[in-house]
């Protein structure tokens, strides 16, 4: 049965200066600062009233008994008999799924420390291929800490267009490279054609064993070790971990060998502490529950079918792509978890980009466009650069002129010169960007997903959209799949 939502939908639309204007308060009411991160909705269309109405909504869909039993390990994911254990990764699930998460973790840094000592000869590059989740998180990690000086040179791959590979095959010694293949299952065509040829390179070198220098992170082991991975440099994760959540598990291994284990510790620290804050948070202080409301109310009351999340830094330019999957994949859902159709918007298309490049790409739009696009800008107060300080002095400034332009904007009788102003944006603003904050940073986007699908009424945690394609491309590699004309020309086009 579906959710009453009459309450959010009747929801008056006040403009955000009219909001300020109203309640001298309003700055108090509507931020949160938790986990070294400074969260500001209240250039947004948020109201007590609509915070009101959402937390009556779950109440109604009960999601303080869907948080605890995504925190003890209960069967959430339905649709496919799961619990849902990322949570563990980091100490925050049941007492059994902690111990295990640990125990995978120790095996994990034990390997680790054996390639420091020079158990697999001598290693400088890390290639990881992998795709979707088992690529995106650990790029994000990496490119956003890695910057420095780290303890092996990494490259993340998960295109099966082979310009990719030969892109890192230009710059690594085969001879000292090490294969990480990163698969939940252990038979993604993409990963394992990307192994193959990585393995191939390597052989054609003259790396007598390179099967030696393979590590697995699967939460299939014993398909990996058929594959031919030695099970003493598999590193296995729980299947109850979803790809889009696995960072924190064995697919995190590249952050951790680069970075060194003391940042991966910080990291599962710096989410714990954004668990906690959400577990024993009000809703009306919780900042992924106040942030889910904020995108719902948009989706829902006010009709905006997408969502922009700009990175006014430079090491998490991958944030956007990051966000895409965790949020499309999770709750870009047209089916109610009791089977039935939902009858409303679901996610919001996401999107995004960097700082001030996107400012003179993008930004026409988001001020004078037709669309509604609430904004999000995520910023850090402390530099990531060692040059003038007036190079990060105009970057905050600019995210922060941009949220106040577009909440004022400017009328103009010249129509072509005036901004209509009244557009939301929010502001992540993270006093230092380190691994624990950019953990709390993500977890925090986690809970906001996991928020937004309990509300809607929607599984967050399965992604069977995915699979069609894939097995059609699959069976037409065999020759068994019979397309439409236009389909057919292309690939007569393509391969003759």
């Amino acid at each position: 049965m579906s959710a009453d939502w009459t309450a959010i939908e009747a929801l008056p639309s006040p403009k955000l200066e009219t909001l300020f204007a109203e309640d001298a308060n309003r700055l108090e009411t509507f931020s949160v600062d938790v986990a070294g991160i400074h969260f500001d909705w209240s250039k947004t269309h948020l109201t007590t009233e609509a915070v009101t109405a959402f937390e009556a909504l779950a109440k109604a869909q009960d999601l303080h008994g869907k948080r605890e039993a995504l925190f003890s390990g209960k069967v959430i994911n339905v649709t496919e008999n799961r619990s849902v254990t990322h949570v563990a990764e980091r100490g925050e699930g049941s007492e059994d799924d902690n111990a295990k998460a640990a125990a995978l973790h120790a095996r994990m840094r034990a390997l680790i420390d054996a390639i420091a000592a020079g158990a697999l000869g001598d290693i400088r590059h890390v290639l990881h291929v992998g795709i979707g989740g088992s690529a995106l998180g650990p790029d994000l990690l990496i490119d956003a800490l890695g910057r420095e000086d780290t303890a092996y040179e990494v490259a993340i791959v998960s295109n099966i267009d082979g310009a990719a590979l030969e892109e890192v095959f230009k710059k690594f010694d085969p001879t000292a490279t090490l294969l990480v293949i990163a698969s939940k299952t252990f038979t993604t065509k993409e990963t394992l054609t990307n192994a193959d040829s990585v393995l191939q390179w390597m052989g054609e070198a003259g790396v007598e064993d390179a099967y030696g220098r393979v590590i697995a992170l699967t939460a299939d082991p014993d398909k990996a070790v058929e594959w031919g991975v030695d099970e003493t440099r598999v590193l296995p994760f729980a299947d109850s971990v979803g790809g889009r959540y696995s960072l924190w598990s064995s697919i995190g291994f590249p952050a951790a060998i680069a970075l060194g284990w003391d940042n991966f510790a910080e990291l599962l620290e710096g989410a714990a502490e954004m668990d906690r804050h959400f577990q024993h948070t009000t809703l009306s202080q919780n900042a992924p529950a106040l942030a889910a409301f904020a995108d719902l109310y948009y989706t829902q009351v006010r009709h905006a079918e997408t969502r922009a999340t700009f990175a006014y830094d430079e090491r998490l330019r991958l944030l956007p792509s990051y966000l895409q999957q965790l949020e499309m994949e999770s709750n870009g859902k047209g089916t109610t978890i009791d089977g039935q159709k939902l009858d409303r918007p679901s996610a919001a298309i996401t999107w995004g980009g960097v700082g001030t490049d996107a400012q003179h790409a993008v930004f026409q739009l988001l001020h004078q466009g037709t669309h509604l696009v609430p904004v999000e800008f995520v910023a850090v107060i402390e530099a990531g650069d060692t040059l003038s300080e007036d190079h990060h002095r105009q970057l905050l400034l600019n995210a922060f002129a941009q949220g106040a332009a577009l909440m004022k904007g400017r009328p103009n009788d010249d129509l072509a010169r005036s901004y209509s102003g009244d557009r939301p944006s929010s502001t992540i603003l993270i006093d230092d960007l380190d691994a624990r904050t950019l953990g709390a940073l993500i977890a925090f986007y986690e809970q906001r997903v996991f928020v937004s699908g309990v509300l809607l009424g929607i599984n967050s945690f399965d992604q069977f959209g995915v699979e069609l394609g894939k097995e059609m491309a699959k069976a037409a590699d065999a020759g068994d799949q019979e397309f439409d004309v236009s389909t057919t020309d292309l690939i007569k086009r393509a391969f003759g």
